[in-house]
């Protein structure tokens, strides 16, 4: 049986990987699961300088996921080079660092400065507010998702992942222009905008209002996203969204997704991602599936 599978020319054993802000660096979960035996780890989101990230409260629980309004709270690049970088390359998995900035100056900061680690993928958070254009994210603009990929592009010598924000009007708009910039892969999605009210305190919950929803609530909206980038663009796909079990994974890759990335499920289990292998694995069994290849979008 084969589950190995390639992005960017980049080989993952298998397609698991975690989303970024729910799997740290990896040094918790390493109590509880081999880190090898995933396809990647990616990392929580890095900037150019520490981040303090929102006021608290900023985590929610809702009926079907979570609310979270951290603000990508981060040490930064310099130590994460000097401390995460080290412990994640003790174990025989891809190494995808998650990129945020507030400017497009930011971004390229982090990137040129991780150039000569041997990490072997980078993710571009473009939800982040831009500065310099009023503070909507630069996802949210097809020339803004365009320019800052190009950007990139000049500094990065990993292959570049950019992913996408649901909050927009049309998805694959800005999967083009990721394309157009020379993005080497997208993931998708990252979290929708919500908001919970305390009606017994008549206040908002979080701090900061709203927050990223996250968890099987969005699982329809990301599969569906990942549908119809899949057949937007010619570049591979790292499917997100709500993913809680192998069945889960599985429609995000028959969607068009190479690889999945596994979230929300990481707070409430901490050994999901391997479970969730060993689903996909049990379901290529039952249906003589020899390889995974068989099975990337072929739902058309």
């Amino acid at each position: 049986m084969n589950t190995k599978v390639k992005i960017a020319g980049v080989e993952w054993k298998n397609p698991i990987t975690t989303a970024s802000g729910t799997f740290g660096s990896g040094l918790e979960y390493s109590e509880f699961l081999d880190l090898s035996n995933l396809g990647a780890v990616t990392t929580k989101g890095v900037a150019a300088i520490p981040w303090e990230g929102n006021p608290t409260p900023r985590i929610a629980e809702t009926s079907s996921g979570m609310l979270n309004a951290i603000g990508l709270q981060n040490p930064g690049v310099d130590v994460f080079l000097e401390r995460d970088y080290p412990f994640l390359k003790q174990f025989d998995t891809n190494i995808i660092v998650n990129v945020v900035g507030k400017t497009t100056e930011d971004y390229c900061k982090v990137v040129e400065r991780l150039a000569n680690a041997q990490v072997d993928m980078l993710e571009i958070n473009i939800s982040c507010p831009n500065v310099k254009e009023g503070g909507i994210a630069f996802g949210q603009n097809c020339t803004s998702v365009e320019a800052i990929t190009k950007e990139i592009k000049k500094y990065a010598k990993q292959p570049i992942i950019m992913k996408l924000s649901p909050n927009v009007t049309d998805i694959t708009e800005m999967a083009r222009a990721a394309e157009a910039g020379g993005a080497d892969a997208l993931s998708l999605i990252n979290t929708i905008t919500g908001m919970k009210i305390d009606v017994h305190k008549r206040g908002f919950v979080l701090a900061n209002k709203t927050g990223g929803l996250s968890g099987p609530a969005v699982k329809p909206v990301a599969v569906r996203m990942v549908y119809q980038v899949a057949n937007a663009v010619n570049i591979p796909i790292i499917g997100m969204g709500g993913i809680m079990t192998g069945e889960d994974a599985l429609e995000f890759i028959m969607a068009g997704a190479t690889t999945v990335a596994v979230g929300t499920a990481n707070f409430i289990n901490p050994t999901a991602t391997m479970d969730i292998l060993n689903e996909i694995k049990d379901y290529m069994r039952k249906y003589n599936i020899n390889d995974i290849q068989e099975l990337i979008g072929c739902v058309k």
